[in-house]
């Protein structure tokens, strides 16, 4: 069992230390002359060991509660702070334009000198996908296993920073030293391989987090979930279980990812002269390396279309957890050497994405590829809640094109990745924590999760629910919510992050809902004459050509505010700007009954 020492402490935190020590020799001298000196330091120092030993642990999760995705979990106790997990999540249909979602890190930064180091349980976009952003303003190490990491290290290089992180790669069974934390890594079984759990030894007692997982007593690798080192940890005690909610409202068992493996050999003996193409999520390497067993069973050619599909096979491949044998994976270029039967196409897509291959298969926007009646497609996922309409969208237009698309339950072309509820409660009966934190899910998920705990015999008052900012703290009698930090989301738009906030998606709305109308007028700047204008453009609002008279109509009305202003005295045009737009969106309203955003520009010759 390996002992990672995490003993690096920063210049700044050697520089707070040398503030403490100054602090500490000041009130020594002023003890001693009030107390009798030496006595009375004993005393006090005493006093504050004490006082660090009764403080509670605090559990602060930014991420991950009442939501899919955006997994981060900070531990805190005294001067020790480290995190657990740093993902990231799509933006929903409120949020247009934007590209993805990320914790707020403002607490984690205020409090960087503390920060001893990131672990991670695994390598899925919504425990990794925000680490580049907060990496760029924190140092600190890295600990996940090898896929875990290599992963991340592909992220970081599109960041420009692959060189600037100490990553520490870690095994099951390893134990890493965080400040006053001794944190142990448990094998689990989930959607990607080198998944793991970690069990926190604190000054308060033992803390398990499971992060995703499911109990597979078949998988593909042949390495099972560590149940016994968890039961284990049981027998010894463990103070809290923060386990993972996604698949808590499901009854049963999850289904072993062999059952996938089994569908696609009927799918792949039966489709003859057929194309063969499967869209699934990138991470699932387990799915992809059945795929190109039965390909090759097959004697089919396998090629991969997009850009994370690439990347993941290229970084599994060359790490070695996924096998394909030599001259069976061919570039995209090549396919049109081949005939349809002797091809299978695995790509993303899977969700109905807009700028992924498969969506770009569909509408026919493919530089490489285009579907035809010749083609059997299968998705290998099920929708993500909020994506159905994107990939019932998807699924018309392939249908459209003639293909043959397989997408339903029925045909067992997807597992889940995450643990139903007989497996949830198994892992409460074998780890026998005192409290239990349901994390990962939505408001449903947590709640259903906290009754699997009560109908196992827990306690309500011993079943936290918390939200994302919450400080837990937890003592070995007590868990309680005491105080918050700032927390919530932080919208990434292209190069920009936090730069687009409520105000902008306000306005993005808008123009999505009723369009824009921008009044352009020049005026003399000596003498406040009109020079030109009022010109008025619309866009998404009217069609102009079928709309002169509304149009000229509005241009009269910015006349007749411009004509009740003398602009020879009056500097203050943002003053004349209010005027034109408040009268022309009562005129508007009042034809049309829609609110366009209206954008009065004057300019001043």
């Amino acid at each position: 069992m390996a002992i990672i020492n995490n003993n690096a402490r920063g210049t700044s935190r050697t520089k707070t230390a040398g503030r403490s020590r100054a602090k500490f020799t000041e009130a020594k001298v002023e003890r001693r002359r009030s107390t009798g000196g030496a006595k009375g330091t004993r005393k006090t120092a005493a006093n504050a060991a004490r006082n660090i030993k009764n403080a509670p642990l605090k559990l602060i999760p930014l991420g991950g509660l009442d939501e899919i995705g955006k997994n981060m979990t900070l531990y805190e106790y005294g001067n020790d702070i480290f995190i657990v997990d740093c993902g990231m999540t799509f933006p929903d249909a409120e949020m247009p334009g934007v590209d993805i979602v990320i914790p707020d890190f403002s607490y984690v930064l205020q409090n960087r000198d503390r920060i001893r180091g990131i672990v991670l349980t695994h390598g899925h976009e919504d425990h990794i996908g925000g680490l580049p952003y907060l990496l760029k303003n924190l140092n600190v190490p890295v600990y996940g296993t090898k896929l875990t990491l290599g992963l991340v290290n592909a992220k970081l290089k599109e960041h420009d920073l692959g060189h600037a992180v100490k990553m520490k790669e870690v095994h099951p069974g390893d134990k890493v030293k965080l400040g006053c934390f001794s944190v142990e890594f448990i094998h689990v079984n989930h959607s990607i391989p080198d998944s793991v759990a970690v069990a926190v030894k604190t000054p308060v007692g033992m803390i398990v987090q499971t992060g995703d997982f499911k109990i597979d007593a078949s998988p593909i690798d042949g390495d099972v979930i560590d149940l016994a080192r968890f039961a284990e940890l049981g027998k010894q005690g463990v103070l809290a279980l923060l386990m993972d909610s996604t698949n808590a409202t499901r009854p049963g068992f999850a289904m072993s990812e062999r059952i996938v493996g089994a569908s696609f050999s009927q799918f792949f003996k039966n489709a003859a002269k057929k194309r063969i193409v499967v869209a699934t999520f990138s991470s699932n390497i387990h799915r992809v390396q059945q795929i190109i067993d039965e390909a090759v069973k097959c004697k089919r050619k396998v090629c991969v279309s997009g850009r994370s599909m690439e990347n993941v096979v290229a970084i599994a491949t060359e790490l070695g957890y996924l096998k394909i044998p030599a001259g069976v994976l061919i570039p995209v270029d090549m396919i049109g050497q081949y005939k349809d039967e002797q091809l299978v196409i695995i790509t993303t897509g899977s969700q109905g994405e807009p700028m992924s291959a498969l969506h770009r298969m569909a509408y026919g926007d493919h530089r490489k590829i285009s579907v035809g009646p010749n083609d059997l497609i299968i998705i290998s996922a099920n929708p993500i809640p909020g994506n159905e309409k994107m990939v019932i969208a998807v699924v018309n237009e392939l249908m459209k094109l003639g293909a043959r698309v397989v997408y339903e339950r029925m045909y067992d072309v997807h597992v889940s990745g995450h643990a139903c509820q007989e497996e949830l409660k198994l892992m409460i009966s074998l780890v026998k924590p005192r409290f239990f934190m349901p994390v990962h899910g939505e408001q449903m998920h947590l709640r259903k999760n906290a009754e699997l705990a009560g109908e196992l015999g827990m306690r309500k008052e011993d079943i936290m629910i918390a939200s994302i900012g919450q400080v837990v703290e937890l003592t070995e009698k007590r868990m309680r919510v005491n105080g918050q930090v700032p927390a919530g989301f932080v919208l990434v738009d292209g190069l920009g992050v936090g730069d687009v906030g409520s105000i902008v998606l306000r306005d993005r709305k808008h123009l999505s809902e009723d369009g824009i109308i921008v009044v352009s007028v020049a005026v003399d700047s000596v003498s406040g004459q009109v020079l030109a204008g009022p010109e008025l453009i619309s866009r998404g609002f009217i069609y102009v050509k079928e709309s002169e008279a509304l149009l000229e109509d509005a241009r009269k009305i910015v006349d007749q505010v411009l004509s009740g202003v003398d602009l020879r005295r009056t500097r203050d045009l943002t003053a004349v700007r209010v005027k034109i737009r408040d009268a022309l969106s009562r005129y508007l309203y009042q034809i049309t009954r829609r609110s366009p955003m209206i954008l009065p520009v004057i300019m001043e010759v």
